[in-house]
């Protein structure tokens, strides 16, 4: 009896110390849904809270443009949880932007567009800062409700004096930013209420107005409706048919718009080569004989175009008239309006470069003209290659194409592109993993220097495939043969994400050389950026470390931001009435946002350090914007921003208002 129990305590105890080693083997449990939703609520927790001590605390900023800029995120982020309190900072936000656009004198260019500041260092002129605040409040606001963004959009308009008027060459002749926001509403509007987004697209065309837009909306309707979506199709274009294409160019626009993508295929047929060749990532929008009717139309009017409009170097609009002053001085009396027939020139050239990508298609459908279309471009020396027509052939790839659609787009590109485009492709089929396509490419189509670039990335990849079994030495002898600080960083990141999985050890071991090269006083915006990165890469494998990377940061930002406060109005314009502006176009407020993404994510695994460490900003605009941050990461939330927004020139130029 003794033996056998001897015998059991013995079995027992080999078990029991054999225990930790069998229990590294088992796979990591896995969290139940129960446990999820728990982690999911307490965060929803965490963010309200911080949330509620941000709105506190803005409420003692100065400049309104501020408060405003808190007050349209946090409604954003309260919809879901708390919809009056967030209609009531919408309405607290417009009642900002109101008090800003009467406050302010507009200041316009000639074309009717904000002018921004020239000093990347300067805010902004008043203007355009209360432009930038109503487009973000009103489109923040159709993400959540229709008619709320629209009672905004009236509620804020700027009074008739301080409205961008467009310097009217012709009818149409220019959209305004008003109505380029109301176009960029409607396109929001159409995914939440389609058919109150068709509504209001009728009643803007029955104002004789076209927008851009209405595509988006027309194709958003067909989901909804697709009875009331053909009908506004077939309305759309006889507006435009009924219009004079070469001297509204807002029916210019919108044609070529509609006819990007390619006619709507017939249920069960797949999309013909043609159609697809023309596809810019938009739908086809227009059954096949709508479509063939207004192609046929626009090809009517692109014909019209004579070589004469060449002889105008300047384009219509940007002659300048010269005369003659006291003394023979030569003085310039600003720019010569264009006639009507100039600017039906340039509209017809327009639409005549656009049809050059639009050939494969016009020989399937409108084959008796292709031959017409051809010749007048040779008239005019518009060669398929001219840069007027890489812009559209080209636009294709901007959605995330492929390497082989890279190296077809690059074979048929110019001379003086094709490098470009070849590099491009190597480096997706580094991406796609394919390391001996990307070689391929290399060898092929590439020389010199920017072969040897793309090599090097290859010889990198490979290091980082083999980290498993490499030594630390091996790699840190590649790691010296880099030239730059950054081509060390990222290499050691590359490597260390690739051994995350199989040597976690060997990979913290590499972050922590990429540390020791960051973990100096940053003397320029790279080298916070190189700390960011660092900070990154830790925070997939040791949060904790990544903590430690940044708290320096915060410090010396703070430095930073002492200094810009007192240099304001001398060196720099960060700071107005002794208040920095939570948005602003300059290295600073670019880190500062930076910082407060890297702790957003930090906050997923560890809340309370990550508010920690945004307290300890000491200024109360930066704390705000990274606590905003965090709340956004939390709850998963886009930031509300800018949008961009083009204001369509008489000629089809393209003036930038703001992008992101």
């Amino acid at each position: 009896m003794k033996k056998l129990f001897a015998l059991t305590l013995a079995i027992g105890l080999f078990c029991f110390s054999e225990w930790p080693v069998l229990a590294q083997d088992q796979p990591t449990q896995q969290p139940t849904a129960e446990e999820l939703e728990k982690q999911k609520a307490e965060r929803e927790k965490n963010a309200y809270r911080l949330l509620d001590q941000v709105i506190d605390e803005a409420q003692s900023l100065r400049l309104t443009e501020n408060r405003v800029r808190v007050q349209i995120n946090a409604a954003d982020m309260l919809w879901e949880q708390n919809q009056g309190r967030a209609r009531s900072l919408f309405s607290m936000a417009a009642d900002g932007v109101a008090e800003l656009g009467r406050n302010q004198a507009t200041t316009v260019n000639r074309r009717g567009v904000p002018i921004q500041g020239i000093n990347r260092n300067v805010v902004g002129p008043p203007n355009f800062r209360s432009f930038q605040l109503r487009q973000e409040l009103v489109l923040t606001a159709a993400r959540h409700d229709a008619a709320l963004a629209y009672q905004l959009l009236a509620a804020t308009k700027p009074p008739a004096s301080a409205q961008n008027t467009a310097d009217q060459r012709g009818p149409r002749a220019q959209i305004t930013s008003e109505e380029n926001l109301e176009q960029t509403l409607l396109a929001r509007i159409a995914a939440l209420d389609p058919k109150l987004a068709a509504q209001n697209a009728e009643q803007m065309m029955e104002k004789g107005q076209l927008p851009r837009t209405l595509p988006e909306v027309i194709n958003q309707l067909r989901r909804q409706d697709p009875d009331a979506a053909e009908k506004l199709a077939d309305k759309t274009v006889k507006r435009i048919q009924s219009a004079n294409i070469l001297t509204n160019s807002d029916a210019g626009t919108l044609a070529q718009v509609l006819l990007i993508p390619g006619p709507r295929q017939p249920a069960g047929e797949g999309t013909n080569q043609a159609a697809t060749a023309q596809s810019q990532g938009r739908a086809p929008v227009l059954e096949q004989s709508a479509y063939v009717e207004l192609l046929s139309s626009v090809i009517d009017a692109a014909l019209k175009v004579t070589p004469s409009a060449q002889n105008n170097q300047r384009g219509p609009g940007n002659q300048r008239r010269v005369q003659i002053g006291p003394g023979g001085t030569r003085q310039n009396r600003g720019p010569q309006q264009p006639t009507d027939a100039q600017i039906e020139q340039a509209n017809a050239r327009r639409l005549l470069v656009g049809l050059q990508s639009a050939l494969p298609i016009i020989d399937q459908y409108l084959p008796g003209k292709g031959p017409l279309v051809r010749q007048k471009m040779a008239e005019m020396g518009l060669a398929n290659n001219s840069p007027l027509n890489l812009a559209q052939t080209f636009s294709a790839l901007q959605g995330n194409p492929t390497a082989d659609a890279l190296v077809q787009a690059a074979a048929s590109a110019p001379r003086q592109m094709q490098s470009r485009l070849y590099q491009q492709a190597a480096f997706k089929a580094l991406d796609e993993g394919d390391t001996e396509r990307a070689r391929q490419i290399a060898t092929d189509h590439l020389q010199d220097r920017a072969r040897d670039v793309v090599m090097q990335r290859i010889d990198l990849r490979e290091i980082a495939k083999k980290s498993e079994g490499a030594r630390f030495e091996e790699i840190r002898q590649a790691v010296a043969r880099l030239q730059s600080d950054n081509e060390k960083i990222d290499l050691l990141i590359q490597v260390a994400n690739e051994a995350q999985k199989s040597d976690p050890k060997l990979a913290i071991q590499l972050l922590e050389e990429a540390k020791q090269m960051t973990s100096r006083r940053a003397t320029g915006y790279e080298h916070f950026e190189q700390q960011l990165k660092v900070a990154h890469a830790f925070a997939m494998v040791d949060p904790a470390r990544s903590f430690d990377v940044l708290e320096p940061g915060i410090s010396q930002l703070n430095e930073l931001l002492a200094a810009a406060a007192v240099l304001s109005g001398f060196e720099i314009n960060m700071f107005r009435d002794g208040e920095m502006a939570l948005q602003g176009g300059n290295g600073l407020t670019a880190t500062l946002n930076r910082y407060g993404q890297e702790l957003a994510l930090l906050a997923q695994s560890d809340f309370e350090r990550s508010e920690t460490l945004a307290g300890r900003f000491e200024f109360p605009e930066p704390r705000i914007m990274t606590r905003l941050s965090i709340v956004q990461g939390l709850l998963g939330v886009r930031p509300s921003g800018p949008t961009r927004i083009n204001v369509l020139g008489n000629r089809g130029e393209n003036f930038v208002i703001r992008q992101d």
